[in-house]
């Protein structure tokens, strides 16, 4: 199905967001039976292995034999896929979203959910018997079923004292109990929290499933990043001063008033708000795949957008905003931060919350817009729909 300007969209038929966030978001497994308004799985199999012999496309191909896996690193030949062998198989391809406007389709139903917590759309095609073992993800995943019947199974919650059977490239458990199970038909979802026990197996060959998985920032890699961001911006010349010191009793002593001090230059900086916005807006929009370069072969001018209708988003671009002040709105893309004031405001806002922007005759006469969405355009961020 179309929306008005052309791009495929997937909608739900029947799906209650406020009782699925209330009930069943990061506290347990829910299957969900077909609720798309028409199903139509948006990729076919033999596209999938085309991206995995691509060299900028991460995939995989797991397989398994007497409860011994193997994994395979791409980009694979095509002859690979000529004869794939006789041993049960997954192809797995990270990232399709980028690549396919038709994949990339499938988050907007589940836009209920920030998009600065989305992360990709991951497809895997499977033989009879394939999957990736009994494991656990850190992160939310529904996992749709495009093609084909997979049984999945879910169990208990793990964490990092879960043990794991040792393997290289997959966190498989060294004990796994279902205490649930279900066979999936195209259009079927199942939602997955973090640390959930899951497993997959294909019924038949022409299986495809499609996970889409959410991020979950890491404390440690959060105070991190965050840490040496503040570093970064840091001079010699910002040191501890005391001009109002006093003479104490026992010079060996550390007194309250110089560890409050001193902690105070620690976590004002740490605890700042509006940097803190500023920079995880960045942080969190940096592309995933920052050496693709995805800007347009000859550089965009404002006059090219007097005869072009409709301005898309690119689907491997990250777009987010924060209200730094109700005169200011700090947007991100692609690691970027551009400040955004006066009538940028709502185009900025239309640009997160909408795949598509047409171009009005407010926008065509607007300077700032035409700077701005100019801007997006040549660093690939956004570009015209019929490009």
């Amino acid at each position: 199905m179309t929306d008005i300007i052309g791009r495929m969209t997937m909608q739900f038929r029947d799906f209650d967001t406020a009782l699925f966030l209330t009930e069943y978001w990061q506290k347990k497994p829910l299957l969900i039976r077909n609720p798309w308004a028409a199903w139509e799985n948006p990729l076919d199999p033999d596209e999938l292995a085309g991206l995995a012999c691509e060299a900028d496309v991460e995939s995989r191909i797991v397989t398994t034999k007497r409860e011994t896996w193997k994994v395979e690193h791409g980009p694979f030949a095509e002859a690979r896929f000529g004869k794939p062998g006789k041993k049960p198989w997954t192809l797995l391809v990270q990232a399709v979203d980028h690549y396919v406007p038709e994949v990339a389709a499938l988050i907007d139903p589940f836009r209920f959910v920030p998009n600065w917590r989305i992360d990709d759309v991951m497809v895997s095609y499977a033989s009879d018997k394939g999957g990736v073992g009994p494991h656990f993800d850190q992160y939310d995943v529904f996992l749709v079923q495009g093609l084909g019947q997979r049984r999945w199974q879910v169990g208990a919650r793990c964490d990092s004292e879960t043990e794991l059977l040792p393997h290289d490239d997959l966190r498989l458990l060294a004990a796994f109990e279902a205490t649930d199970e279900w066979v999936l038909d195209p259009g079927d979802i199942l939602y997955v929290p973090p640390g959930v026990a899951h497993n997959g197996v294909a019924i038949g060959d022409d299986c495809m499933t499609y996970s889409v998985g959410f991020r979950a920032p890491v404390r440690g890699e959060l105070v991190a990043h965050w840490c040496d961001h503040l570093l970064s911006e840091m001079t010699e010349d910002d040191r501890y001063r005391d001009p109002e010191l006093t003479a104490q009793e026992n010079p060996g002593e550390i007194s309250v008033a110089a560890l409050t001090r001193l902690q105070a230059m620690v976590t004002e900086r740490l605890a700042d708000p509006l940097a803190f916005a500023r920079w995880f807006g960045s942080y969190n929009s940096a592309p995933k795949n920052p050496e693709i370069d995805w800007t347009p072969e000859t550089v965009v001018t404002s006059a090219a957008f007097a005869d072009r209708a409709v301005l898309c988003r690119n689907p491997a671009s990250r777009f987010s905003f924060v209200r730094q002040t109700d005169d200011l709105l700090l947007l991100f893309v692609d690691g970027e931060c551009i400040d955004c004031r006066g009538d940028l405001i709502a185009l900025a806002q239309r640009i997160c919350g909408q795949g598509a922007i047409i171009m009005d005759a407010a926008l065509l006469q607007s300077h700032a817009a035409l700077a701005l969405l100019t801007g997006l355009v040549n660093r690939g961020s956004m570009a015209f729909e019929a490009d």
